[in-house]
């Protein structure tokens, strides 16, 4: 045992369960520990170090080439010269907001995912990134744009279409699959009621509705990263003012009802959260699709864990975000495409991998 106030990392041996794998325990005082799997510390200390390095490598590149030693003299205040203007002012807030964003993303899908216990329980999936998109149409066509117009008009769109569908869905309590088939009409109801806006307006204004539908890291700075940076902290708090629910209600109402959590109170929480963080992510870069299908489920296989896991797939979620960046902004440089051309192609490949899987199953 550890002595009071003092962390001590221990494998669990003995007669403490280990879930199938071998477990790592920090341990604060009497009440207070953390259980993790060493496989999971292991598969999240390499995608952060890969984070890292591609975080370097990607604030390099560009017209105005910086070498990897050079971006970490800068990052570390080594370096005042015009290379440090290069690096912190034009392109680190990119590289920020591929990482705040992608996150965002990772963990909302792993919180629609154990909702519905389901791998295709993703806001992709489910209509709220067509509902933000149609609200980005909405403040386009009535207000002009502008980005914080469209931010904002995008982050109501996606909470009304979550209200929409979780009001349909409700029966006695909500069901992942009556959710999952709910989100899926309403989604292709409002692509349809898309397609009519486009049609309808200005040219321009479809033109940058285009632009901004395929999701895109193209132009944004540290003005467009404050406000998600915040909107995503609060997020995240909520979570941690939760508690451990999460894992719980993988298990299944009645379950998790005996361990004392309010199913339908903790569900309409965790719900809320979801939403909240993937309007905002929305409503920086538009409706970048597939990040919040693949995260959490790449993150469990990854890691070996038996359900999705909110940390992982935040962290799976950032990696994969600040990836096809990187692969959008080189693929067919000088030009860049916008990420959501990059997270679609993977993205839909792995939709078909987990249509597969299900449909084999179901047999």
């Amino acid at each position: 045992m550890s002595r009071q106030g003092r962390s001590t990392p221990r494998p669990e041996s003995g007669d403490d369960i280990d879930f199938g794998h071998r477990q790592l325990v920090l341990r604060r005082g009497r009440h207070v520990s953390i259980r993790a799997s060493v496989r999971t510390v292991v598969a999240l200390s390499v995608l952060a170090v890969g984070g890292v390095v591609l975080a370097v490598f990607a604030l390099g590149i560009g017209e105005y080439p910086v070498s990897p030693m050079d971006v970490v003299r800068v990052v570390t205040g080594q370096d005042t010269s015009f290379t440090r203007v290069v690096v912190l002012e034009f392109r680190m807030p990119r590289i920020l907001l591929a990482l705040v964003i992608g996150a965002a993303l990772g963990v909302s899908g792993a919180i629609f995912q154990a909702l519905t216990r389901n791998p295709l329980g993703s806001p992709d999936v489910i209509g709220f990134t067509t509902g933000a998109y149609t609200g980005a149409l909405v403040a386009i066509a009535a207000f002009g744009g502008g980005y914080y117009l469209t931010a904002l008009g995008a982050t109501i769109g996606g909470l009304v279409t979550a209200l929409v569908v979780y009001l349909l869905a409700y029966r006695n309590g909500i069901a992942g699959f009556r959710l999952i088939i709910v989100g899926i009409a309403i989604g292709a109801a409002l692509s349809s009621v898309n397609q009519w806006i486009v049609i309808r307006i200005k040219l321009a204004q479809a033109v940058t509705a285009s632009i901004w539908n395929q999701g895109t890291l193209n132009g944004l700075d540290w003005d467009q990263l404050y406000p998600v940076l915040v909107c995503v902290v609060i997020a995240v708090a909520a979570l941690l003012a939760m508690g451990p629910q999460l894992p719980i209600m993988q298990m299944g109402d009645d379950a998790a009802g005996a361990l004392g959590v309010r199913p339908e109170r903790a569900r309409v929480g965790f719900f809320v959260i979801g939403v909240v963080l993937v309007a905002v992510a929305a409503a920086a870069a538009g409706p970048i699709s597939f990040v919040a299908l693949a995260a959490p489920q790449l993150a469990r296989r990854l890691t070996g864990a038996p359900g999705v896991s909110l940390v992982s797939a935040g962290v799976m979620g950032a990696f994969l975000l600040l990836l096809s960046d990187l692969v959008a902004q080189k693929i067919v440089a000088p030009a860049q495409l916008p990420v959501g051309a990059v997270t679609v192609s993977v993205g839909g490949l792995y939709l078909v991998y987990l249509l597969v899987v299900q449909a084999r199953r179901a047999r």
